[in-house]
């Protein structure tokens, strides 16, 4: 039955779904009309908020190009490469591909999101040597892994809250930081944790596609498209010159690449060293760097594994500027505010908590970040929490912004199921030279999401933090 649904489901989202690009114009479109009828903004200042927001995200942008990339270097690696011939000897059934790629996803995007790259990867030559397995129900299950991020080292909302002199301290919303411990190692995080890793891998076992007629991966793929057969060894021996060169020898020096590399080590041994555990975008993308030339070896390896990583990128850099473009009318249009204060004044004591999570899920699809969605609805939500808290000893008040902040972040997280923004980091990999878009894969998440709406919802109203 549920099989049934979720094919129903399918070919619902085939029939309507329009292409990632069309969804953000859309989206485009309802925020600034709901800016100009709610907030009585005029369309000319509902249009130059949109153009002020346009281009604040460029640097997060070209943070998640250098995390696609960088990433899927090492993943082109010839170490990497062996890695997932040993794993495929064990993989032999669709149905394990499936629950695999899952879990293998959840654990690398507890560390970053960044990660999902490999788990891209990992999914991607499975699906070259398992037979039967449905390549668009695979690109979900890898797209629904990428969710756990929200609960792990890199989450930007408990990251936020424990950071000096953030903008929450600076504007006099938050009197000091909020240490990670009423946040990420919280009771309530840490059991999120656990029915993410145990249930997502199963549901998404349990709803696995009865056929993979016509969609796999070889049935997919365009007929123009050619695979890189040479490897990136071979392609580098190539283009060496027929006769000795002191060029040759520079692009193919093994030693010129392990001292960068050594450089690298020293810095990350010393960031780690002198800041604890602090994981965020530009230590990522550097991990990733210095990994990925170690992996290659010399610097023409690398160049070319970085020009075949870098092929498929296009989507985030023209469609995140439009995304930036819908957060700038709902920051500077007030149209954000109003609706945290909308929905942070239905709230009370007793169910603050689920109101922030449905917020969370709500404003996502204007602005499919989580930090620059807590910089527009974050003020109102922990205002409206602390006069709930009114009178009660500063540490309950401080746990209950805590789990209202938690909450903001998990509905974020899971409405990214109905939202295709962040397909944007898994498409240019797994959809390299493959017929497939957003309107093929997103049917399958519905009932994933409404089964995880009603098991979040319980866990941010009831469990102590």
């Amino acid at each position: 039955m549920i099989k049934v649904l979720g094919e129903k489901f399918t070919r619902l989202f085939l029939k309507y779904m329009p292409n990632a690009f069309v969804f953000a114009i859309l989206l485009t479109l309802i925020t600034g009309l709901g800016a100009i009828l709610w907030t009585g903004a005029s369309p000319m200042e509902t249009i130059a908020s949109w153009y002020k927001g346009f281009f604040d995200l460029l640097a997060f942008a070209m943070q998640i190009v250098l995390i696609i990339i960088t990433g899927f270097c090492i993943a082109l690696s010839s170490v990497i490469k062996k890695g997932i011939d040993i794993l495929a000897q064990y993989i032999k059934t669709p149905a394990q591909v499936y629950f695999f790629v899952v879990l293998t996803g959840s654990l690398l995007c507890l560390i970053s999101f960044g990660w999902v790259v490999i788990g891209c990867v990992l999914a991607r030559e499975l699906a070259q040597r398992v037979k039967g397995v449905n390549y668009p129900y695979l690109v979900a299950c890898v797209y629904f892994s990428m969710g756990s991020w929200v609960l792990g080292f890199s989450s930007s909302i408990p990251l936020l809250l424990n950071s000096e002199n953030n903008f929450l301290i600076n504007t006099g919303v938050l009197t000091d930081v909020i240490p990670t411990s009423f946040t990420l190692q919280s009771s309530l995080n840490l059991i999120m944790i656990v029915v993410i890793l145990l249930g997502s891998p199963l549901l998404l076992w349990l709803l696995r596609p009865k056929s993979s007629s016509q969609k796999e991966l070889k049935d997919l793929m365009m007929p123009d498209y050619v695979e890189d057969s040479v490897s990136i060894q071979e392609e580098a021996s190539q283009l060496k010159l027929p006769f000795k060169a002191v060029s040759d020898k520079l692009n193919n020096s093994v030693l010129l690449q392990m001292i960068i590399v050594l450089m690298g080590i020293a810095y990350i041994i010393y960031h780690f060293s002198t800041r604890g555990l602090d994981l965020n975008f530009n230590i990522m993308i550097f991990i990733f760097l210095i990994v990925g030339l170690f992996l290659h070896r010399t610097p023409l390896r690398y160049v070319i594994s970085m020009r075949r990583a870098s092929n498929n990128v296009s989507g985030i850099i023209f469609q995140y500027p439009f995304y930036a473009g819908i957060m700038g009318i709902m920051l500077y249009t007030g149209l954000g505010e109003q609706l945290g204060m909308i929905l942070a004044s239905v709230a009370n004591i007793d169910n603050f908590p689920f109101y922030a999570y449905l917020t969370g899920g709500i404003v996502n699809f204007a602005i499919p970040s989580a930090g620059g969605e807590f910089a527009v609805i974050g003020p109102s939500i922990i205002d409206a929490v602390k006069e709930l808290g009114a009178g009660l000893p500063e540490v309950e008040v401080t746990a209950m912004i805590s789990r209202a902040s938690m909450s903001v972040a998990y509905g974020e997280s899971l409405s990214n199921l109905l939202q295709p923004f962040y397909l944007l980091i898994v498409l240019p990999i797994m959809g390299q030279g493959v017929r497939i878009q957003a309107r093929d894969i997103m049917g399958y998440f519905v009932i994933p999401f409404v089964i995880f709406f009603i098991l979040q919802t319980a866990l941010v109203v009831w469990v102590p933090l």
